[in-house]
């Protein structure tokens, strides 16, 4: 929904532009005085942090994509709406009436600002909040709920990579008879990597977590977290264990099957290094859970991104060449790889 849609305080023509030139231009103070003034003209907070900042920092990731953002710009304008976020709730402070809630990002999830709004959130709900913000160890996590005694946890994901890292939160929270309800990109379509880890609930918006934990709280027992299963199995460690030695060999096929290449500079170097990476910690996070998808669609993903820096998707095809190679024994892994490469080919 466009925030030019909403309603009353929302509905100036314009106004998701403005803010988002704001945040371009990295104008703090722009943007701050433009939340403040929709708050003191009657704007309930809530709207303004899940229909204007939430959904125009969508669009600040959309343009890093599409390569009209350099990082640099995209990293200032999230902390502008950081910024943003704490001017408004510093104005709309709200007396706990409910319980206590630990809001935290998964250990290696630095991705803070949606679990930022959703805390502010669920204060004004009238929520006592513990914020914990990005990447949160699990043992961390842990002693901060015996210190606490909060009644509930939840944790965002937004990288599929991190779904190991997040089954074992979720699992540490409830031995110590803390639920978690989960939420974020990471756990798939429709949460169903958050079910098949053991969460107790999950929600797909801040609007939406904050209406559970509402109304639908506390949910059905989930069952005694150390009998589940465990899911990393033969391929997935082989995966995790052999990440080194398949960058190295997709670096090596890289060169001779493209040879520009051979010119890249150290950052041009790094950054292939850095998506080889992530082919690999993908792949195993699909092996985790057993879901293509998650592999497939940050293959379509990243070859849209390169495109538009200039990178031709064989550049990309060679490195899932050279690890299908090295994985040809496993065949869960190979036809993800294989599902990969036909992702690259339609992309191209």
């Amino acid at each position: 929904m466009s925030v030019d849609t909403i309603g009353p305080g929302l509905d100036r023509p314009g106004l998701s532009d403005e803010y988002l030139g704001l945040l371009g231009d990295g104008d703090e103070y722009g943007a701050v005085e433009l939340a403040l003034g929709l708050l003191g003209a009657g704007v309930p907070p809530e709207r303004i942090l899940l229909d204007l900042i939430a959904p125009t920092q969508a669009k600040v990731g959309e343009l890093w994509a599409a390569n009209a953002w350099s990082v640099a710009r995209e990293h200032a304008a999230t902390a502008i709406s950081e910024r943003v976020v704490a001017a408004v709730a510093a104005r709309t402070n709200r007396r706990p009436g409910r319980g206590r809630l630990t809001v935290a990002c998964t250990d290696g999830e630095w991705h803070a600002l949606p679990v930022r709004i959703l805390a502010e959130v669920l204060r004004l709900r009238g929520w006592q909040v513990d914020f914990l913000g990005a990447n949160v160890p699990g043992p961390h996590l842990i002693t901060h709920l015996h210190q606490t005694g909060s009644d509930v946890v939840a944790l965002s994901c937004t990288l599929p990579t991190r779904l190991p890292r997040a089954h074992a939160a979720i699992t540490a929270c409830q031995a110590v008879g803390v639920p978690v309800i989960a939420g974020g990109a990471g756990f798939g379509r429709h949460g169903r990597h958050a079910l098949l880890l053991g969460a107790d609930a999950w929600a797909a918006t801040a609007e939406e977590a904050a209406d559970r934990l509402e109304h639908d709280w506390p949910p059905a027992a989930s069952g005694d977290p150390h009998s589940r299963p465990f899911l990393g199995d033969d391929e997935y460690t082989e995966v995790v264990r052999g990440r080194g030695e398949f960058l190295a060999v997709a670096l090596g096929r890289l060169a001779a099957a493209y040879p520009e290449a051979l010119a890249y500079d150290e950052r041009q170097r790094d950054a292939t290094l850095e998506d080889y990476g992530h082919i690999a910690d993908f792949l195993a996070a699909a092996l985790y859970v057993d879901d293509p998808d998650v592999f497939t669609d940050f293959i379509g993903w990243t070859a849209a991104v390169l495109t538009a820096r200039g990178v031709p998707p064989a550049a990309l095809s060679v490195g899932l060449e050279a690890y299908r190679a090295q994985l040809r024994h496993y065949p869960r892994a190979s036809a993800i790889l294989q599902a990969g490469i036909a992702a690259v080919d339609a992309a191209g």
